[in-house]
């Protein structure tokens, strides 16, 4: 499908409004449980999934076999294989890491916070985020076990008991990452499980194989939507959520403390906490619409994922790129206004310097472009939301390829300055973590339901709840026990 197919002009209007006081609906009136639970699971239940399905997956599955390749590669050759020298010994498998542990952040923060303070706009796209965060932090975790360079004792990173009676310096940021990333997985991981677990066993009950019926079946944990069922089902989601929610300003707070507790020159600064948070909410959102815009597209899910829900993430973007312009801002001007020369010629580096392209793409991506979403009429614009969040994610790479990059190649002595130049390795391993990311996501999208039907049909018009359930035992059991 090209890019017309994202034509504005074939969206329902009715799904906007230009009153401020009044709220477009989440779903159209004439939309049932029945009607929900077709639509959703027919795109799993399908014998076999289109040609577009299988040409995506058939590029994402070489890129991730390229990832696999070169990084038995640099291992059997070294680490010199990268660009990475001295004095740039953090180069792009680092970039690449704080990149997508940035990406994951949309996930938990649509699912958990929104959800705990009740925005029911979430329902029809958080299943969606969640997945993409585990995607994501999967393929996060890869790159500083392969930019240790000897992966082989990688295991000194954890407190293990060991021959050698080593352990890892806790006060070390490095070790920091290891459990905030770790803990950071297993809690998303969870969260985005157990919301699965009744829309599996919706598909349990709707599948038309022994095969089928027996995998869902056993990821069903054996789920027959009784009144206990559902009540156990509430108190340990909200749990999640609860937990959750730290970490998503926790994770990139202790992510962004790998550069801001060194000594060198754009790193050592109190700002890159909220500053790291901010953007990774910032490139999070763009990713989840990157991907939604297309998948509602192909997947004929225009009627459950409105256009009330893609406008509200436009203005989260929106929101946080003025977050992250002022970070920008503030950097500058608190080395200017502290009076260290070193400081001050480092933010001057970045902008004028040898790199300075990557600022400059930087800045305008991340700070100008999302200025479009002022007007109404760009929010609600497919292809124009689509650019921008394209955009706005290679802006937030380059934002990471600016503080690492620069930052280490112009130290505090001159003559220990070096230009980093990025070889063909680097590139590819960049590429095909995007291959795997898109293998797993494209993988999830076949096999399980990519919208939560059991949360969404709680925002479903009350006068449409009891309509077409004859089609829908499972809505019928969940109408009964949420909505006695």
């Amino acid at each position: 499908m090209s890019l017309l197919a994202f034509d504005p002009t074939r969206e329902p209007l009715h799904n906007t409004t230009d009153n401020p006081a009044e709220h477009a609906p989440l779903l159209p009136h004439h939309e049932t449980y029945g009607s929900l639970t077709d639509a959703v699971c027919s795109i799993v239940e399908k014998p076999g999934p289109t040609r577009a399905w299988y040409i995506a997956f058939g590029v994402s599955l070489v890129l991730a076999l390229m990832f696999v390749l070169l990084i038995v590669h640099m291992i059997v050759s070294g680490i010199g294989v990268l660009g990475n020298n001295n004095p740039v010994a953090w180069g792009f498998p680092i970039v690449n890491f704080v990149f997508w542990v940035g990406i994951g952040h949309a996930g938990t923060l649509i699912s958990a916070i929104l959800f705990l303070f009740r925005q029911r706009w979430r329902t029809s796209i958080n299943r969606f985020a969640e997945a993409m965060t585990i995607f994501a932090v999967v393929c996060a975790g890869i790159f500083p076990a392969i930019h240790v360079g000897r992966i082989w004792v990688v295991y000194w990173l954890f407190p293990l008991p060991n021959q050698m009676q080593m352990w890892p310096n806790f006060r070390s940021p490095l070790l920091w990452d290891v459990f905030a990333v770790s803990t950071y997985f297993s809690v998303s991981a969870m969260f985005w499980y157990m919301g699965m677990v009744p829309d599996i066993a919706t598909l349990r009950d709707r599948a038309r194989t022994r095969l089928r019926a027996t995998i869902y079946g056993v990821l069903a944990l054996g789920w027959n939507g009784s009144q206990r069922h559902w009540h156990r089902f509430e108190v340990a989601y909200l749990l999640l959520a609860a937990l959750a929610t730290p970490l998503v300003l926790s994770v990139h707070s202790v992510v962004s403390f790998d550069f801001a507790v060194s000594q060198l020159p754009g790193w050592h600064t109190t700002v890159l906490p909220p500053y790291f948070v901010a953007g990774a909410i910032f490139s999070g959102f763009a990713m989840v619409v990157t991907l939604l815009v297309p998948c509602r597209q192909f997947f004929g899910l225009r009627h459950v994922i409105s256009m009330r829900v893609l406008e509200n993430m436009n203005k989260i973007i929106l929101a946080t790129a003025f977050m992250v312009g002022y970070a920008y801002v503030t950097e500058i001007f608190i080395a200017a206004y502290g009076g260290h020369e070193i400081e001050t010629f480092t933010f001057l580096n970045r902008a004028f310097g040898p790199s300075w392209w990557a600022f400059w793409i930087m800045f305008t991506c991340n700070v100008i472009v999302p200025q479009v979403f002022w007007f109404k009429r760009m929010r609600t614009n497919l292809l124009v939301m689509f650019v921008v969040a394209i955009l706005v994610n290679v802006g937030m790479w380059f934002e990471r390829y600016v503080i690492v990059i620069t930052s280490l190649s112009r130290d505090f002595l001159p003559s220990s300055w070096g230009q980093f130049a990025p070889t063909w390795v680097d590139f590819g391993m960049m590429l095909g973590s995007f291959g795997l990311f898109f293998t797993l996501f494209l993988l999830f999208l076949r096999f399980l339901p990519m919208v939560a039907m059991a949360e969404v049909k709680c925002v479903m018009p009350p006068a449409r709840r009891a309509q077409g359930v004859a089609r829908d035992g499972h809505a019928r059991e969940f109408d009964a026990e949420v909505h006695p």
